[in-house]
């Protein structure tokens, strides 16, 4: 983990902290990321562009750690904290309704004020500004109109304060850019609004709350238009968000499940992508509705539906049995965004339901054979637990009674307005009967929490899959009994499942390489080399300077101009020592990547920086680095060179005029590329290149002093930087 620094105390035993650990019990791993992460909001200048991380995952805790952070930040200087939530009414309601849960102590005692930002008073006296200060703030163009006239023009005093700004669901508007007709970036409404506040703030601090934070670390450092610089919300620092061994993620879904003897082995269930396709709209050349519990068509959606009934039957048999109040189970079904694939797949769902109310008289044993089929299904899973399985016949009586007596409720959420009507007092949807089942398409994402799932049919399939977007979507992630486990079944296609493994692995080698300390400004975010995965929309990035690394692909730089030789000739003899000691003749020999690094940032010395263009010599290294890095590890930290001596390479092709861009073929080049695809297994492969003489006049600027390329591996992952 990253080292925090030391040089600066913070009061852990202040009213807000103390009071909410008391109350919530944080564990030592939650400690010492809320601490760390105020140490360095106070150490580090978070309040323009570069902001601090908080990176966590899917429903995995970020709420309750941003908090607690709250919490220790009024006890260390801070007055006001505006937290930012994604601009839907469900979860602005969701987190007003924590915050006032968690902080109910302190706002009786007079201590501390919460607000949602659109019903605050214009009437705050001194005693209540004087107080510590909450602003529950939608990221929408209204609301964050208000939080501005409040700062600045209802109570002008609130600018002097020390202001937290915490933006939850980071990614999610607080970037990006549309490309007009008339092909003018333009930044997106709400992320100016964002940046002109926290511009305008003298003393503010900035955190980033999120599990997907592809599109912030590809951020550019900043931009200037037409006049106006934005300071993209580009992170300082990324503080990690503990991950407990309850949590049941990625880890779970797509390498647990690949052990047999495991719970998680029963949980992914393949569907075909031709039920997805009948599921997009009516065609009953495809498909008759009538047909519904029996046709081989929607065979994974029944069984999928059969499964959540009977699984939610078990699970609330066998709390009754041990004392306990039975729970009221969830089931998702998320295949599209149109509104109309949610009205026929609805349709459907409830045609199911009649038909199973019908034979529950006219056919019980059709209705005998798809209760054992499911329960079989389940059982095997059970068996792995040292619980209660309840037998078949008990089992099959609770089912056809939760049938008779209506205990499965279909409902259909695509839009804003019907997730306001189905929360509770929590602002968490409502599970009103004992069985739910909830179709829908994007507004069931990003934060909104499903109580008790355990069962969920997922057929998004774009032509590309978006890593954020499809993370966001995986409600089946977060904190779930073993027991609710043991009944749970995962939906979807082989290819969408193989996709999702690999997003798993993406993202969770961004996460190791940020606990493993790497902090060097440059950000690795994995992709996948067919562009069928790509970390966010490309208008998050469209502005940013964004470099893909692939097998096989040489970095280097391409118009550079070398300074002067009497400023240089030093420098240049110290290379061409170092480079003789570790090569002797045209042999490629492997060094120790320090070595590497120093002889590439001597190179970059030599450059004239104000002539020719610019080498981003940090992102060489970096790539350098990462590579050298992420082998097996008989082979971490060492890499390849390759030594050229004798050549003299003009800066300019004579047949095109273009910059030399080729210095492994060009002028007696005896094609090291092929060199460097024969040695660069596993390891990056840099070259080095010295001409015979040096020479630049100010007629005279065409000799290349140093070139140098790095080979990735053709096993190499692909990578992003910026």
């Amino acid at each position: 983990m990253t080292t925090v620094p030391t040089e600066m105390d913070l009061n852990l035993n202040g009213t807000f902290y103390k009071g909410l650990d008391k109350k919530n019990g944080y564990s030592n791993e939650t400690k010492v990321c809320i601490e760390n992460t105020v140490k360095k909001l106070l150490h580090n200048d978070t309040s323009l562009s570069r902001p601090g991380m908080l990176l966590g995952k899917i429903q995995s805790g970020k709420t309750r750690t941003f908090i607690g952070i709250t919490a220790l930040a009024f006890d260390n200087g801070y007055d006001v904290a505006v937290i930012l939530t994604k601009g839907t009414k469900a979860l602005a309601q969701q987190t007003y309704e924590r915050l006032k849960m968690e902080f109910e102590d302190f706002k009786h005692d007079d201590i501390l004020q919460i607000f949602d930002i659109m019903s605050l008073p214009d009437n705050l006296t001194n005693y209540e500004l004087e107080q510590k200060i909450i602003f529950v703030v939608k990221k929408e163009k209204n609301n964050l109109n208000r939080l501005k006239r409040a700062l600045f023009e209802t109570y002008p005093s609130l600018t002097n304060k020390k202001i937290l700004i915490i933006d939850d669901e980071a990614d999610y508007a607080s970037v990006g850019f549309s490309k007009t007709k008339s092909e003018i970036y333009e930044i997106k409404v709400i992320a100016g609004q964002i940046d002109d506040i926290r511009q305008s703030l003298e003393q503010c601090d900035f955190l980033q709350v999120t599990a997907t934070p592809y599109s912030l670390y590809l951020q550019p450092d900043n931009i200037e238009f037409r006049g106006f610089v934005f300071k993209p919300v580009k992170p300082a620092f990324t503080q990690l968000v503990p991950v407990p061994k309850e949590y049941i993620g990625g880890d779970y879904y797509f390498r647990e499940s690949e052990e047999e003897n495991t719970i998680a082995y029963y949980i992914y269930e393949p569907i075909s992508p031709e039920e997805l396709i009948i599921l997009k709209k009516p065609d009953p050349r495809r498909f008759k509705i009538e047909e519904v519990l029996t046709s081989h068509k929607v065979h994974s959606l029944s069984a999928a539906v059969m499964n959540f009934i009977v699984g939610g039957v078990i699970r609330r048999i066998q709390s009754k049995k041990i004392g306990e109040r039975p729970k009221k189970y969830s089931f998702i079904i998320h295949t599209e965004q149109k509104k109309q694939a949610h009205e026929w797949q609805e349709e459907v769902v409830i045609e199911m339901k009649q038909h199973l109310s019908v034979i529950v008289h006219e056919n019980p044993e059709l209705l005998t054979d798809l209760i054992k089929e499911s329960y079989d299904n389940l059982k095997k899973s059970l068996l792995l637990l040292n619980c209660d399985v309840p037998e078949f016949q008990e089992v099959k009586y609770e089912v056809i009674q939760a049938i008779r007596k209506d205990h499965i409720m279909i409902t259909k959420v695509n839009s804003e307005k019907d997730v306001n009507e189905l929360l509770d007092d929590t602002g968490q949807l409502k599970l009103r009967v004992p069985l739910n089942i909830f179709i829908g398409g994007q507004i069931l994402d990003r934060g909104v929490t499903i109580g008790n799932l355990i069962g969920f049919y997922y057929g998004r399939s774009p032509k590309t899959f978006q890593q954020d977007t499809v993370l966001q979507h995986s409600r089946m992630f977060g904190y779930r009994p073993i027991q609710d486990l043991a009944v749970t079944r995962f939906y979807t296609t082989e290819e969408i499942y193989d996709v999702m493994r690999k997003i798993h692995e993406f993202d969770s080698a961004l996460r190791a390489a940020i606990e493993n300390g790497n902090d060097n400004g440059v950000i690795f975010i994995q992709k996948d080399t067919s562009n069928k995965i790509i970390p966010c929309s490309p208008n998050k990035i469209l502005m940013s300077k964004v470099t893909t690394l692939k097998p096989l692909k040489r970095l280097l730089p391409i118009g550079f101009q070398t300074g002067y030789k009497t400023y240089i000739s030093k420098t240049v003899q110290e290379i061409d020592k170092m480079v003789d000691s570790f090569v002797q003749g045209n042999a490629p020999v492997l060094i120790d990547l320090k070595d590497a690094v120093t002889i590439i940032e001597k190179i970059h010395e030599t450059f004239d920086p104000e002539a020719g263009e610019r080498w981003d010599v940090k992102a060489f290294i970096s790539s350098m680095e990462y590579l050298a890095n992420n082998v097996p590890e008989q082979h971490i930290g060492k890499v390849w060179c390759v030594v050229r001596k004798d050549r003299n390479i003009a800066r300019f092709r004579k047949s095109t005029g273009r910059y030399e861009d080729a210095p492994d073929t060009a002028s007696g080049g005896q094609n090291e590329l092929n060199v460097a695809k024969r040695i660069a297994n596993g390891k990056p492969c840099p070259h080095s290149y010295t001409p015979a003489r040096l020479r630049r006049t100010r007629m005279e600027r065409c000799t290349i002093l140093v070139a140098c390329t790095c080979h990735a591996s053709e096993n190499a992952n692909g990578g992003i930087y910026e």
